[in-house]
């Protein structure tokens, strides 16, 4: 009934894809709740650790338990945090804010509220602009970040009739980072995630793994004609995947739609994406702000710091991506897709640090990003876990560049460093895969193949030029890949000028 249009036009200042429907032409809003799991050893307010996976309820303080009489204490290393994501975002920070209590009950709430910040957050407005793959950048505003708690955790298979609680998790610090409502498709709000998360990887201030919770997005989507004013509201909860994240707005798009489309009207409610069947059900009703009763939690004084303190954490700030692409392409000569790769990640960018100081940048931004990357997917790893070390890639490269080994044998070590760990000079010297660069034994190579192919000699000397690199070819094949591409072609154009 639907399908995805090409067409795109800009509304206001935003690029926006337009989806056909029966009707004529819809717009969808979405807008992201992240929630970003603080890099802290401790709790907001309590000294209890963080470890991911431990025992359940083996990482609990009183003060996460909700026990009576126990006071919370701000934990500096979480503002810190904070600061530094707000300055990452091109946000203004608020050198005075307030935490709030959020008032609502779930069985893993013990203290019944959140300690959340609400009208007086501790970052306010900035803006991320996201690079799409179609060439396109599109800014996306932030409304705010706040600082709150993270809860429990709830556990469903344990047994048959009733449900376990884990509060290892319960106090954990968490950034909620709000947009405007300002991503116009599945893949704009794709490109936002992974660029926020690449922003906090680079800070240090979250480490943005998606599968073991410590960053998820509330969803926020609404179709509407173009033009026209906001539609109502459905929000997808806690999706803990970018793909997950893509189909559920797109389904979620469609199915507004189709409401629509048939006189209908679409509920403003909480719905869960289901990763199985690729689609949205209800939870609950969508609660509003006055539904949690929020205000300013009598435990707890507003928190304060001077810009001093701001200022400090800013110039200790590192070299965010969007720093290092210009870089890349200004002072190294990169393309910028080339550069956006790499950059994309800190991991992949620290790597590829390593591996380009004192070599060519081009020659090492395609061995990173195409060999390497393309045995790290098969293998499905991440660069930070690859056999092959930056240095050890990086001596490869030199064996290229000396004339050590063709380009074309240095694949095939690659694979094999790549399955051993071991360094390419000692598998090159191992295997005698040296390229050969002496005159006399290329043209003993090339005699042979001129004299067993007359007929080709032959076609070269009537003007088909175009067979010299069958020639090449041969010559490369009797000497197994490692004769001088370059001399091979050299010395075949002077004999058969002869």
């Amino acid at each position: 009934m639907f399908h995805c249009g090409t067409g795109k036009m800009v509304v206001g200042s935003i690029m926006t894809d337009l989806i056909e429907g029966a009707t004529g032409a819809w717009e969808v809003v979405v807008g992201l709740e992240i929630h970003a799991q603080v890099t802290s050893d401790s709790k907001l307010f309590s000294g209890a650790g963080t470890v991911f996976g431990a025992e359940p309820n083996t990482h609990v303080s009183l003060v996460d338990a909700g026990m009576p009489g126990m006071l919370p204490v701000i934990n500096e290393k979480a503002v810190e945090q904070a600061v530094r994501s707000g300055l990452g975002l091109n946000a203004k920070i608020n050198t005075y804010s307030v935490f709030d209590r959020k008032n609502y009950w779930y069985a893993d709430l013990p203290q019944g509220y959140q300690i959340s910040q609400y009208l007086q957050p501790i970052v306010g407005e900035g803006v991320v602009s996201v690079d799409l793959d179609d060439g396109r950048t599109v800014d996306v505003g932030i409304e705010r970040l706040h600082l709150e708690q993270d809860a429990g955790k709830l556990i469903h298979d344990q047994h048959p009739r009733k449900s376990h609680v884990d509060l290892n998790r319960s106090g954990v610090a968490l950034m909620e980072i709000v947009s405007k409502p300002d991503i116009r498709s599945a893949e704009q709000a794709g490109a936002y995630v992974r660029k926020v998360r690449a922003i906090l990887r680079y800070l240090g201030s979250c480490d943005g793994n998606m599968e073991q919770g410590s960053m998820r997005a509330d969803v926020n989507v609404s179709v509407r004609r173009p033009g026209e004013s906001l539609g109502t509201r459905a929000e997808i909860k806690n999706v803990n995947s970018i793909r997950f994240m893509q189909q559920a707005i797109s389904y979620e798009t469609i199915r507004q739609i189709g409401i629509l489309e048939e006189g209908g009207s679409v509920e403003q409610e909480t719905r869960q994406f289901h990763a199985a069947t690729g689609t949205t059900r209800t939870m609950r009703n969508k609660e509003e702000a006055n539904d949690y009763r929020y205000f300013p939690d009598p435990d707890l004084l507003p928190l304060e710091f001077t810009q001093e303190f701001v200022d400090r954490i800013r110039a200790d700030l590192p070299e965010l991506p969007d720093a290092k692409k210009h870089r890349y392409m200004d002072e190294l000569g990169l393309s910028e897709h080339d550069a956006k790769v790499l950059v994309s990640d800190r991991d992949i960018a620290d790597y590829f640090e390593v591996v380009v100081e004192g070599r060519e940048p081009k020659i090492t931004a395609n061995w990173v990003q195409g060999d390497l990357f393309a045995q790290l997917g098969r293998a499905e790893l991440d660069i930070a876990d690859s056999p092959i070390s930056a240095p050890q890639l990086g001596g490869l490269i030199d064996l290229i560049t000396d004339g050590t080994i063709s380009g074309k044998i240095a694949k095939d070590v690659l694979v094999i460093m790549f399955n051993s760990g071991r360094d390419a000079a000692a598998i090159v010297e191992e295997r005698g895969l040296k390229q050969v660069t002496d005159t006399g034994t290329i043209e003993g190579e090339i005699d042979k193949v001129l004299a067993a192919n007359p007929d080709r000699v032959t076609e070269y000397h009537d003007g088909k030029e175009k067979i010299l690199g069958w020639f090449v070819g041969q010559v490369m094949q009797t000497t197994k890949g490692k004769a001088n591409p370059q001399m091979v072609n050299q010395l075949l154009l002077e004999k058969l000028k002869t």
